[in-house]
């Protein structure tokens, strides 16, 4: 057994990783120190914690680490195991977008401009990040609009040019008709643009249409001053500041009283190309230099091209380990700064501002959408807890229930949970309701503080109303077994209302119902939002349905035959595909599978026939 205090004991006094678990070996927690012995003792000490941290605390069943050679390969394998383990109480940054770049394939003989989202080591110039990817395509469009170069990524024609040319959107290199010097020249131009060198540019265009204007070369002089004043629009749309320095990142954070708002602007060459924000939930008590420092990490672990300064809003205590990593990574100097004064500071300023207003709009959209529940199920308070519940069954075998959670207007993916039927035989759906819902109610009021939480505000259950009746059922038999146990207690916490998804003859969302069989109108935006829960719901019951019917299925035969365990199972059917077509394989395929050798395949051969 794993005694905490005679391991404390045994922790080195050297830099590495600490990895927390619970009582079913689930990492919940992965943090670095300089010395693991004095770290990992101070969750156990009676200091002042977060709330978060010492809800961790109390779960930890047992820990484990690893020592490294110094910090900095510690603060990369913390970054690599959050990722992977995405542990519960880590700060989380999901984020799986790819921001897309403008590739300039420099190396071509007639060079194409347009959006990626892979950077390759190719001698190509990129250009981003483009948060928005409408913002990536605009500016693609603009720029072969105005500078008339190549629209197809290969020449579709050699014995005549495409309809672009003799619409004037290019100049047909396909045939020869501008020279490579020529083009190459439009290159140039187009990536003095990208990189903010407008001025020495717009002179040098600016003569040659004066030029041209008195040689009576109209034509010319008019794509001229078209191309002058496309630059003038973009260098106008992306100036933000006169900061001299190239590729920055400027970071802004702002906090509610539910959640943590992160803003990033993209500023490159003085130019600003993109922005982008996350929420961050369950961390309002957190230091806000705690949240930099978690964000970073794992914001810039896996990101092909690095700033060459990272602006920040205060401070963080690993900065200088961060700083060597980051410069490290990028072959050049990285620098994560606080800036104090001047133009620097108020670009954090911007950024911090830009957080707080898009927090206060994503809470008063959630709230929005609370107010009108609250309204249109006639509730005496705003439901800031709403759960919801679905039955899955295939002609009544392998009986599953699903739920999910909306708090605070917002689905959490992390609350949902799973019900095997227990007491249910036969396809008997409101059954299955009444005792998923009776089992899920005894949790909460047994262990307040266990991974149930709190009881719900509000309990949907998709279906109407025999299922709803199902549940109001549920409800009063529990309410009975507990004031049997005690008669004083209050049966009041149980009066949850209940309210059920209709759905149409498509499978679709048509209405929410209460307990009078009334069909509730409501509004397209709480419509979209209640037809999302629905579907998460749905979601997670089907697939534990599936889940459960896949492992049956491979179970049936495989699991019977002596010498085959798990792994052998495992490389049995990713090979093979299914339990048929390992009968029908040959003995000489079957020994190919690494620790089954051919006494065993004959084995396998009789067993399944």
């Amino acid at each position: 057994m794993f005694n905490i205090e005679e391991e404390l004991k045994k922790l080195p006094s050297k830099p590495g990783v600490y990895i927390m678990h619970d009582k079913n070996d689930k990492i919940i927690y992965v943090g670095k120190a300089i010395s693991l012995k004095n770290r990992v003792r101070q969750y156990f000490r009676k200091t002042n914690k977060t709330k978060r941290i010492q809800n961790m605390v109390a779960l930890i069943d047992h820990f484990e680490y690893i020592v490294t050679d110094n910090e900095a390969e510690a603060l990369i394998l913390e970054c690599n195991l959050i990722k992977k383990n995405m542990p519960k109480f880590n700060v989380l940054l999901k984020d799986g977008k790819t921001y897309p770049y403008i590739k300039v394939n420099v190396k071509a003989d007639y060079p194409d401009v347009y959006i990626t989202r892979r950077i390759l080591n190719d001698g190509a110039k990129y250009f981003g990040p483009y948060a928005n990817s409408g913002a990536a395509k605009e500016m693609i469009e603009f720029i072969k609009s105005k500078f008339k170069i190549r629209q197809c990524k290969t020449f579709k024609y050699k014995d005549r040019p495409c309809l672009h040319y003799h619409i004037k959107k290019c100049l047909a290199p396909c045939m020869g008709y501008i020279s490579k010097e020529e083009y190459r020249k439009q290159i140039d131009e187009i990536i003095d643009v990208l990189e903010g060198k407008t001025d020495k540019l717009m002179k040098q265009i600016t003569e040659e249409m004066e030029e041209a204007s008195q040689k009576l070369q109209f034509e010319k002089a008019a794509y001229l001053r078209d191309k002058i004043l496309a630059i003038e629009r973009i260098s106008e749309k992306q100036k933000v500041s006169n900061i001299s320095e190239n590729d920055i990142d400027v970071i802004g954070l702002a906090k509610s009283n539910a959640r943590v708002c992160i803003e990033i602007f993209f500023v490159r060459k003085s130019k600003m190309v993109g922005r982008e924000h996350y929420f961050l939930n369950d961390l309002v008590d957190e230091e806000p230099k705690e949240i930099l420092s978690s964000f970073i990490k794992q914001y810039y672990l896996d990101r092909p091209i690095l700033p060459n300064k990272i602006m920040i809003p205060e401070d963080i205590e690993d900065k200088e380990l961060m700083q060597d990593w980051l410069t490290k990574t990028a072959g050049r100097k990285v620098e994560i700064k606080t800036p104090q004064k001047g133009e620097k500071l108020r670009l954090v300023e911007m950024a911090k501002n830009n957080a707080k207003i898009t927090l206060e709009n994503k809470e008063k959209d959630k709230n929005a959408i609370l107010t009108e529940l609250k309204e249109v199920l006639q509730l005496d308070k705003l439901p800031r807890k709403i759960e919801c519940y679905d039955i899955s069954n295939l002609s009544g075998t392998n009986m599953v229930a699903g739920m999910c959670v909306m708090q605070d207007g917002v689905i959490k993916k992390n609350l949902s949970r799973r019900f095997k039927i227990k007491t249910v035989f036969g396809q008997d759906d409101p059954r299955c309701m009444k005792e998923v819902i009776g089992r899920r109610l005894v949790h909460s009021i047994d262990n307040p503080n266990g991974g149930f939480g709190r009881l719900p505000d509000v309990i949907f259950v998709d279906g109407g109303i025999t299922q709803i009746r199902a549940a109001l059922e549920a409800i009063e038999e529990v309410k009975e077994q507990y004031k049997a146990k005690d008669s004083e207690f209050d049966t009041s916490v149980l009066n949850i209302p209940i309210f059920g998804m209709v759905k149409d003859d498509t499978h679709s969302t048509r209405a929410l119902m209460n307990k009078e069989r009334e069909e509730l109108a409501i509004s397209n935006t709480l419509f979209n939002t209640i037809t999302m829960f629905q579907d998460a719901v749905h979601d997670t019951a089907i697939g534990y349905h599936k889940k459960l019917r896949e492992k049956q299925t491979t179970k049936s035969a495989l699991d019977e035959i002596s010498g085959i365990g798990e792994v052998k199972k495992k490389e049995l059917l990713r090979k093979f595909g299914s339990v048929k077509k390992i009968k029908e394989a040959e003995i000489e395929e079957l020994t190919q599978i690494k620790g089954i050798n051919e006494k065993l395949a004959k084995k396998i051969k009789e067993e399944l026939e």
